[in-house]
């Protein structure tokens, strides 16, 4: 067998190898974009007043007479529910976004619609946050 011909054979054995380590390389990078459009996808979706409430501190005792004004009478002084649910750690089930989106949208009667100015939501999720 001449050298060529061991080359040859030497080559064919590593081009299955080569053609895993790419398919491998390629199924790696298609996941990770896949990743990333479902990371900006998730981004984008949120609305300009979630973003502004999400973007400013919360004050936890402006949200605590927010709360007392506006929510105490369905979901109790203390967020331990009478109307509405029980409200100790909500913000462990549900991320900022959707407490949001709950308190705004009225799509769970008889909760109202409900949209305070961004700082007064922040201050509001900030209060929510002490609820254990």
């Amino acid at each position: 067998m001449t050298q060529t011909q061991v080359n040859e054979v030497a080559n064919a054995s590593e081009a299955p190898q080569r053609r895993g380590l790419i398919t491998a390389l390629v199924a790696i990078a298609l996941l990770a974009a896949v990743l990333l459009a479902i990371f900006l996808y998730a981004n984008s979706r949120q609305d300009p007043y979630s973003q502004s409430s999400l973007a400013l501190q919360g004050d936890q005792e402006r949200g605590s007479k927010l709360f007392l004004i506006n929510c105490a009478g369905c979901h109790g002084i203390a967020g331990q529910g009478v109307v509405g649910p029980n409200l100790h750690g909500v913000s462990h089930r549900k991320r900022d976004q959707a407490l949001i989106q709950q308190v705004i949208s009225g799509n769970t009667p008889p909760m109202p619609k409900f949209q305070p100015d961004p700082q007064s939501m922040a201050d509001l999720l900030a209060h929510l946050h002490t609820l254990q």
